[in-house]
């Protein structure tokens, strides 16, 4: 049964089991009735509702900085086990698995948040330290990643690509049958082209989160698990439409947040970039003047999977960033100060969601930005609340044309076709 997490909302933690309680089963005379909808052709997942014993969840997906890869998504949660229920020996346990004898509370099984119906994140247990207590109750200590855990621990045969997107060489990579990939997934075709000479012939051995994540780092896109556990793969990073799904503010008005940071370093500038493919073709772009005023401050990608010198070249031209600016790097916010509504909007923000920050300045009314979601941290203490954190990264933003109005009715660089 889902919990109320005090000034926050119900939230729900299931584990799966191991063993398959809600398939079609013959011989039954419940399971086995035929055209009933309660127990359908299996293999399904029976999930044990375990939120009762759990004190604090944790969880992350995405990454901090624009300029990091993107990694495994992680959830770690903590229960208290008053009876040894929880236990991997307990073979009396509603969460045992007696037809293969083997514990359901275990490594490698599915597990699942969610808060309202809505997941926060979905992956695998791969850890479950289970912790005896001389005196009072047993703790057990449980460390998840989502699918991009399983991605890495795979390795692929040699194969030979044939000339792809990069979302269409993706969708190859989970298919091959040394991955056999059957998550859902959310791909999109990509801007950019893959190499599929006799150069680009991909190693036995190659890890393939690995190649994945040099596949994005050809596109300059975007590749994680979503919140509800969907592979998703987005295109090259340009313009976004304007349309935040949440706007913070210190106004008084929308959702409140209590902790911004903003950044303003010499770490944002990037005015030399070299890419190199893998078949030797190459391009350099430099802008002079910014190296003039901030130093030679420089990127080298030598193992691109690019091999058309256009796209080559447009690569290291959109890598460059050639003068600093202050940006807001992170916003965070306590559900404790937020409606019901605002909590339910907080939850549901995704990697690559557009948000909203208003902060007062001094020497400024206000500065509002409109930025980028690149990762989520949140944490979950059921008896003080669920606080959240977005980091984020600068946008370009257009608004959609809006015919016979004065600022959105002109088709240039900022208004465009919806």
């Amino acid at each position: 049964m889902a919990a109320s997490v005090v000034q926050s909302g119900s939230y729900l933690l299931e584990l799966d089991t191991g063993f398959d309680y809600n398939s079609f089963r013959l011989d039954d005379a419940t399971k086995g009735v035929l055209n009933n909808t309660s127990y359908t052709l299996g293999p399904n997942t029976t999930y044990a509702d375990i939120t009762e014993y759990v004190t604090e969840v944790a969880y992350r997906r995405g990454r901090r900085n624009i300029d990091d890869q993107f990694g495994a998504g992680t959830m770690s949660f903590r229960m208290t086990d008053e009876t040894g229920i929880l236990g991997p020996y307990d073979t009396a346990s509603p969460y045992y698995d007696p037809a293969n004898d083997k514990p359901g509370l275990a490594p490698m099984r599915r597990v699942r948040l969610s808060r309202a119906s809505e997941y926060l994140f979905v992956g695998y247990v791969i850890a479950y330290n289970y912790e005896f207590a001389l005196a009072g109750p047993n703790a057990v200590q449980v460390t998840c990643a989502d699918d991009f855990y399983l991605l890495s621990q795979t390795q692929l045969a040699a194969f030979n690509p044939s000339a792809e997107t990069s979302g269409q060489r993706i969708t190859t990579v989970l298919a091959l049958p040394e991955v056999n990939y059957t998550g859902s997934t959310n791909i999109d075709t990509g801007t950019v082209n893959m190499g599929h000479d006799s150069s680009y012939n991909v190693a036995a051995g190659t890890n393939t989160l690995g190649y994945i994540t040099q596949i994005n780092q050809a596109e300059q896109g975007r590749v994680f698990m979503s919140r509800a556990g969907v592979l998703t793969f987005q295109p090259r990073i340009g313009a976004t439409l304007s349309s935040p799904v949440i706007v913070f503010s210190d106004q008084g008005t929308n959702t409140k947040y209590d902790e911004v940071a903003i950044e303003f370093d010499a770490d944002g500038v990037l005015n030399r970039a070299y890419v190199q493919a893998l078949d030797g073709k190459n391009a350099t772009a430099e802008d002079l003047t910014s190296q003039a005023t901030y130093f030679i401050q420089s990127q080298s990608i030598t193992n691109s999977l690019l091999h058309d010198q256009g796209e080559i070249d447009d690569l290291a031209d959109y890598l460059l960033e050639p003068e600093p600016a202050p940006r807001y790097t992170a916003v965070s916010t306590n559900f404790a100060l937020l409606t019901d509504v605002e909590r339910g909007l907080a939850a549901t923000v995704d990697i690559g969601d557009t948000i909203t920050i208003t902060k007062d300045v001094t020497g400024i009314s206000s500065l509002t930005s409109e930025l980028s979601v690149e990762g989520i941290e949140g944490r979950i203490n059921f008896a003080t609340g669920h606080r959240i954190t977005y980091y984020t990264a600068p946008t370009t933003v257009v608004f959609q044309l809006i015919l016979d109005d004065a600022v959105y009715g002109q088709l240039d660089g900022t208004n465009v076709l919806g």
